[in-house]
């Protein structure tokens, strides 16, 4: 039974694992995170419990509200806090969180810690049945939630690159709400005795299910570099975007839409000036490694180069 309780995890965590094409994750923080997210149900029990106390001293315990709040704002939000905390405090700042999708593969391993704890202390006294339906429905519907998380994560940390301190916050707090919901949902489904509930379980489960497959590549296809921190070149890129020079989607750093006159003609990473054909509707007026306007802006050769190369991501822009 503990070989079938972390078994389901096991096969999730390969999954992410290989789906993270770009660049993989160092071993280390992989398993930092898998057994801090195992520790986390610690937190999620004594938490439980006290939310439980709480609303037994107001509400029925077999009333429609009572089953609504303890499914939701106890237990899903108990155990989705705890996951989000282990990410947060073990992954935010970490120098290997340098792509948008590094944020899926560390949730999907803290959540995956806490719902192998989980499956094992489950299935101590159940039988084969309860094992396999555990394997299908409970552990993957930890990492469905995780790769919400980790999306938000991902957007949230490209915000920061580039201090938009209201984009960071915002996706910040929906790598906690949305887990949060969609646990929620599936746990009060199954606590309400009702056939439309059963129904409604089974059309979630389907739906979310291919959802998260889908997002999952997704986000695998379109992960790109994060550049957190500084790096040559960063200050012009910051503030372009700030001025509205530079345009693109801060989710997945692909451009949107660029200026007659986008001021940039250097590879991103290392700020060196690449060697471009002239082109007359591209230009650079500052300096890329201080920022400094060149020759206010006056359309000198130097200008005249155009651009192969997304300023954030280092991708090439057809």
């Amino acid at each position: 039974m503990i070989v079938l309780g972390v078994l389901p995890a096991a096969v999730l965590m390969f999954y992410i694992f290989k789906a993270d094409k770009k660049e993989k994750e160092p071993v280390d923080l992989l398993a930092k995170l898998f057994l801090w997210g195992v520790c986390s149900t610690i937190s999620a029990v004594i938490l439980e419990s006290i939310g439980d106390t709480i609303l037994d001293i107001f509400f029925w315990n077999e009333s429609l509200i009572y089953i609504i709040l303890e499914n939701f704002l106890v237990v899903a939000l108990a155990e989705e806090f705890g996951k989000y905390f282990v990410v947060k405090k073990l992954a935010w700042k970490h120098p290997a969180f340098n792509y948008t999708f590094d944020a899926v593969v560390y949730a999907v391993f803290a959540s995956l810690g806490f719902a192998a704890l989980e499956n094992v202390l489950y299935l101590t006294d159940a039988d084969l049945t309860t094992a396999v339906m555990r394997g299908i429905l409970a552990v993957p519907g930890h990492a469905i939630d995780a790769v919400f998380m980790g999306a938000y994560f991902g957007r949230a940390k490209r915000c920061e690159a580039l201090n938009d301190n209201e984009g960071t916050k915002s996706n910040l707090s929906k790598a906690l709400w949305i887990p949060v919901l969609t646990h929620g949902f599936y746990d009060f489904c199954l606590s309400v005795d009702s056939f439309l509930a059963t129904i409604a379980f089974f059309v979630f489960e389907i739906v979310i299910t291919i959802y998260a497959i889908r997002k999952v590549k997704q986000l695998s296809n379109e992960d790109t570099a994060i550049f957190a921190g500084e790096y040559p070149g960063a200050g012009p890129v910051r503030e372009m975007f700030a001025n509205g020079m530079m345009h693109f989607d801060p989710a997945t750093g692909r451009p949107v839409m660029y200026s007659a006159k986008p001021a940039m003609n250097y590879d991103p990473m290392t700020g060196k000036p690449l060697n471009m054909p002239n082109s007359p509707q591209y230009g650079m007026n500052f300096d890329p490694m201080t920022g400094k306007p060149l020759n206010n802006g006056q359309n000198i050769q130097a200008q005249n180069m155009k651009m192969r190369y997304d300023p954030v991501t280092g991708e090439p822009i057809t």
